[in-house]
């Protein structure tokens, strides 16, 4: 408590000589703030963040479909794409692989610059329409550089809603919140490689860009239309 009081006072000190040796006003007293209550699993379904968590569920279970779905096929989808055989398509899917972390790296250049939602909603863009300029190329050099587009678009979508999803949920629910929307994207991982495999033998590479295109549109209505702004708010301001 002594130490505390001498810093208190050497802090007062210096500002009572910024204002010319004018006194303090007296310390105003403190109000203990009461203490928050505990959260619930159904409380993430109450009307104040029904449409959140609605809007998450959504959000997961497609994104998947851009971010997994490309880079587990990119092999087959290059091989297919150009007619070349599996193993030399390795190659090419590794130099677009590679490009990974340059992802999150160019999303710290703007992460807190701009609104986040808005950060999602351009890189599903950018997957969606890359995807598809992906699937009308013949040549190997514009496979990879639309390959590598997508995939810094994928990881910038990847490294922004990990961020935005827990600034929806106060502290209470927000593990419970995020866990529970999270798990979508596991439940669609499971099905995303099979569904992408019955489109890619039935309808090529477009259909499956055109698959992934249609997901990405869903990441962008549910993100774009119901997702709350938040940025250079306070954490109090978003999730109460």
């Amino acid at each position: 408590m002594a130490e505390a009081d001498a810093v208190t006072r050497m802090i007062e000190g210096r500002v009572t000589a910024d204002l010319n040796g004018q006194a303090l006003p007296p310390p105003a007293p403190h109000a203990v703030e009461k203490a928050e209550a505990q959260g619930s699993f159904a409380e993430i379904f109450s009307p104040q963040y029904r449409s959140r968590t609605i809007m998450l569920m959504v959000f997961q279970f497609f994104q998947t479909f851009g971010f997994y779905g490309f880079a587990a096929w990119v092999p087959t989808l290059i091989a297919q794409q150009v007619g070349i055989n599996l193993g030399s398509s390795l190659l090419y899917s590794f130099i677009i692989a590679i490009a990974s972390p340059f992802g999150p790296l160019l999303a710290m250049a703007f992460a807190d610059r701009f609104e986040r939602k808005w950060q999602l909603v351009g890189a599903a863009c950018g997957v969606g329409v890359f995807g598809v300029l992906f699937s009308f190329q013949t040549t190997i050099a514009l496979l990879i550089v639309f390959g590598v587009l997508i995939t810094l678009c994928n990881n910038v979508l990847s490294n922004t809603f990990h961020g935005y999803q827990t600034e929806l949920f106060p502290t209470r629910v927000r593990a419970r919140a995020v866990g529970f929307t999270y798990s979508f994207s596991r439940i669609s991982t499971v099905f995303a490689s099979f569904i992408i495999g019955f489109f890619l033998q039935t309808a090529g590479t477009k259909g499956v860009f055109g698959l992934i295109a249609f997901a990405m549109t869903m990441v962008v209505l549910s993100i774009g239309i119901f997702g709350p702004r938040t940025n250079a708010l306070e954490l109090e301001q978003i999730s109460h």
